[in-house]
């Protein structure tokens, strides 16, 4: 072969190699992406189990005919938001209990409830300021919000429909709140 056929070879050669070089370079970087990902999602699965995570707080709220009931207590943001959505049922003598960051015009809703729920509205000295009873649940985008206006909360508590009927419970009256260890 001539020096010029020598030369054209030679020049398909680094052609050929410098085209597989970056196919080479994207299946390391793909391998490498995926290798990341699955570490990533190792570590998330890993430490779901290792975090020592707080189990639900309950406070036991007795009313002054002696009934009790068992409240979880919503007090993050998340649970303050979300409430009692998308669960089946309350479990016998079961509530929740709001506790908002701050004494005011604090609001609930029912977006994507399952069940009706009574709402007592409950003040800083742990006095009922305000009753609504039986609400629905609303599975709509836009939701109506329940306020116990015109007076400012510290507290919210949900129970199951009927109760503040069954147990006779009226604006006035003092609860009394107990953690459950």
């Amino acid at each position: 072969m001539g020096i010029w056929a020598q030369s054209g070879m030679a020049g398909c050669d680094d052609r050929m190699s410098m085209a597989a070089v970056p196919v080479t370079d994207r299946g390391q970087k793909k391998r490498r992406i995926v290798t990341l990902a699955l570490m990533a999602i190792f570590l998330m699965s890993a430490s779901f189990f290792l975090i020592d995570r707080k189990e639900e707080t309950i406070i036991v709220v007795s009313f002054p005919n002696g009934r009790e009931i068992e409240a979880e207590v919503a007090d993050t943001p998340e649970k303050l938001l979300v409430g009692l959505a998308f669960r089946e049922t309350l479990p016998a003598n079961g509530g929740l209990l709001y506790i908002f960051e701050t004494t005011g015009q604090n609001h609930l809703w029912t977006k994507a409830y399952r069940f009706p729920v009574d709402m007592m509205w409950v003040d800083e000295s742990h006095h009922i300021v305000g009753l609504k009873e039986n609400v629905a649940p609303c599975l709509e985008d836009d939701c109506p919000k329940y306020s116990s206006s015109p007076e400012a909360v510290r507290y919210a508590i949900q129970t199951e429909a009927g109760f503040i009927k069954r147990e006779g419970i009226t604006v006035g009256v003092e609860l009394k709140y107990t953690l459950r260890m």
